[in-house]
């Protein structure tokens, strides 16, 4: 693609926000009479002619105007938008409905998920904070039935493991009791990889215990992503792109299959460093099920601590500058409380 001329890059990004008011093809006209643009209605035509030539305006019938392509809004973000921040009012706003919030994790991300996904009118993605480095907090036994036992471990940054074991031969509560405790005193704060090569001498039972937790450690690691929190799925529903219904599903379909949004986060925001945007536009080639979408994401944490992810899903037609100042400003309140509280 030739470099664009100044007028063009104007005559693409007054497109570009005309669409995304609107959800309609803008002509010339329009251009000339909402902008009062120094320029006639037939000069206007041939740089959106081409411009559609370059690939990023196409026609969607013959006698309409011009809508940004995928690669348009790709040119718009990177290079034509503005960097915006926050009204100091809403940013104030926001602050204030944190200030009201107790010092718990999932209170912070049910609000993010919602400031996101009513400010934006988008869907809203969050995910809980991982450990880094998963390691061993505190372990407790609890005597249910017979030979069986509820095991709970508890990780540092507040990640739960539970599940129901069954051992060789039955165990009274106060021998589990004594096995929670030697455990946490002996463990605390050693990763997987320590653990397996802890060398105290054990019982059968103590063991057998170990290598649960072991194992458990071993597959937090695993994990490409805590708990996912999703808002304003609606919101995507109620957009001009998606009255097809099937384009509909496929964009929430990545949503609510749990393995395709970490597939996705795992290779998009991984790289990024914390407080970084990746914005994703119609699929980058890879996700079909986005071809009519764009997400907004960024880290928020602390490097070498905990890091998660929150972000939006909305159609392609989305106000990008204020979008992505959202995400920005919501990412730092998430590190700071991450920074304050883990």
């Amino acid at each position: 693609m030739e470099e664009l001329s100044n007028r063009q890059k104007r005559i693409l990004s007054l497109i570009v926000h005309e669409h995304i008011a609107t959800a309609s093809p803008v002509g010339s006209n329009s251009l000339v009479n909402k902008y009062g643009l120094d320029l006639s209605s037939a000069t206007i035509r041939n740089e959106m002619a081409a411009l559609t030539d370059y690939g990023l305006l196409k026609q969607p019938h013959t006698s309409a105007g011009r809508v940004p392509t995928e690669d348009g809004y790709r040119f718009f973000v990177r290079q034509l938008m503005n960097e915006t921040s926050l009204a100091p009012d809403v940013s104030a706003t926001i602050n204030h409905q944190f200030s009201q919030m107790s010092n718990d994790m999932q209170q912070w991300m049910r609000l993010a998920a919602s400031v996101l996904a009513k400010r934006t009118n988008s869907a809203s993605i969050i995910t809980a904070p991982q450990a880094t480095e998963v390691q061993f907090k505190h372990l407790e036994l609890i005597a249910t039935h017979g030979r069986q036992l509820l095991a709970i471990l508890v990780l540092e940054g507040g990640q739960i493991r539970q599940q129901i074991l069954t051992l060789e031969s039955p165990v009274s509560q106060e021998q589990l009791s004594h096995i929670s405790q030697k455990f946490s005193h002996l463990l605390v704060g050693k990763d997987a990889q320590r653990i397996k090569i802890f060398s105290e001498p054990l019982t059968p039972v103590e063991d057998e215990i170990l290598r649960w937790v072991e194992n458990e450690m071993e597959r937090s690691e695993q994990l490409p992503t805590g708990e996912i929190i999703l808002d304003g799925l609606t919101n995507v529903l109620s957009e001009p792109e998606f009255s097809d219904s099937e384009e509909a599903r496929r964009a929430l379909l990545l949503l609510e299959e749990r393995s395709m949004l970490q597939d996705l986060l795992s290779q998009t925001i991984l790289p990024e460093s914390i407080g970084g945007v990746q914005v994703l536009i119609g699929g980058e080639g890879t996700w079909d099920n986005l071809a009519q979408c764009s997400i907004i994401l960024s880290k928020y944490g602390v490097p070498g601590i905990a890091t998660g992810t929150l972000g939006i899903l909305g159609p392609m037609r989305m106000p990008y500058g204020n979008s992505i100042s959202l995400v920005r400003f919501l990412s730092g309140l998430m590190s700071d409380f991450v920074m304050q509280n883990w």
